[in-house]
């Protein structure tokens, strides 16, 4: 495992740094686009890194279900097969576990899923989640573990933890070391900080690249998953990254990155766009209320993304999710996915400058205010 992780600055425990990969550099904080299948929904891989993405993400389960492993394989791994230049990390399907828990069985070597798509029965167990993402070149691979959900009790989720720390050393076992490529342990252990705690000890024993801390956004709360990211960070190890997994909104990364955290991917950015839920520096708006239907304005003054910089009018987009256009769908995304990536720029910005809490304050305080102003 040969990933180069550097702090730049520091401002309290917020950090810029930068990862070094084999397919690329990271800024970070730095936030990844979700695709699933291998796609952004409606987003173009060359849009992707015009709009400041570093990295993107996919994830194992979905992709082993359609189109297979040989399949992305054969193309010359996952980047090569959706033309996309830069860094992949790959979830290793752990999720999915308790995603798709009414179709699956688990047992102490892993889990077998009846397909969703057509009933079959597929096997995943930490050996195979990491030959997947051997055979797809992830430049970052997730070690396979057990998400569990909210609530739990303690005794449940120390066991599931355990299981998950006996994954982690599987997944390590078979991890192909390769200069560039790295693979990330899970701290996991529910809302329990003892177990937090455990989990962390027994991840550094084993030894990772980065470490992740994952199962939150199951419904526990945003106080509570703040509380719980802070129990989480103070385990870890300062000199390694950190991601958390699956958050969120803007508000939610600003407060974990006030904490120390490097690495976020979530569904919400590109989700919301096709919804017609859009995030400004002002708050969120719904695209599709009456009150843009005669509104000639971008979404956002000032916004450099691709959607406002042409003048697209909120009236326009309003007509399109009326009509369920898909390209209003397109211009929603593309604006929310600029907002996130933009949003890491300005936090990276603002600790170089020592000026995080500045900055995050006037951002939190302008997104609590909502879009309220109403064109007349």
């Amino acid at each position: 495992m040969t990933l180069s992780f550097k702090i730049l600055n520091e401002n309290l425990n917020a950090r810029k740094g930068i990862l070094n990969t084999f397919h690329g550099d990271i800024n970070t904080p730095a936030f990844m686009p979700v695709g699933t299948y291998g796609a952004v929904k409606g987003v173009k891989p060359h849009e992707l890194s015009e709009l400041g993405a570093d990295i993107i993400l996919s994830n194992t389960y979905h992709l082993m279900e359609r189109p297979g492993k040989e399949v992305i394989k054969k193309q010359g791994g996952l980047r090569k097969f959706m033309n996309w230049d830069g860094p992949i990390l790959t979830d290793s399907g752990g999720f999915q576990v308790m995603s798709l828990s009414k179709i699956a069985k688990l047992d102490k070597n892993g889990v077998t899923f009846n397909s969703h798509i057509d009933g079959s029965v597929i096997r995943l167990t930490p050996e195979e989640s990491i030959n997947i993402q051997n055979a797809f070149d992830s430049t970052i691979t997730m070690v396979f573990d057990e998400c569990t959900s909210y609530p739990v009790e303690f005794d449940v989720a120390r066991k599931s933890m355990n299981l998950s720390m006996e994954w982690a050393v599987k997944s390590k076992q078979k991890f192909i070391n390769r200069d560039g490529y790295g693979l990330f342990g899970i701290v996991q252990g529910s809302t329990y900080k003892d177990l937090r705690f455990e989990s962390s000890n027994k991840l550094i024993d084993i030894g990772f690249d980065g470490y992740a801390i994952g199962g939150l956004a199951v419904g526990e709360g945003h106080n509570i998953m703040i509380k719980t990211i802070k129990d989480s960070i103070n385990f870890l190890p300062k000199d390694k990254p950190r991601y958390l997994m699956g958050v969120g909104y803007p508000k939610d990364i600003i407060e974990a990155v006030r904490l120390g955290v490097d690495m976020f991917d979530c569904v919400i950015p590109t989700r919301s766009g096709r919804t017609g839920k859009i995030f400004t520096k002002q708050g969120e708006i719904n695209i599709k209320n009456a009150r843009h239907k005669f509104d000639p304005r971008p979404i956002e003054n000032g916004c450099l993304c691709h959607t406002c910089s042409n003048n697209i009018s909120r009236s326009y987009l309003h007509h399109l999710f009326k009509t369920n256009e898909m390209l209003g769908t397109i211009y929603c995304t593309l604006h929310n996915l600029f907002h996130y990536i933009e949003l890491m720029a300005d936090l990276r910005n603002a600790i170089k400058n020592n000026k995080f809490n500045e900055v995050a304050e006037k951002r939190l305080n302008n997104y609590n205010k909502g879009d309220i102003e109403i064109y007349s």
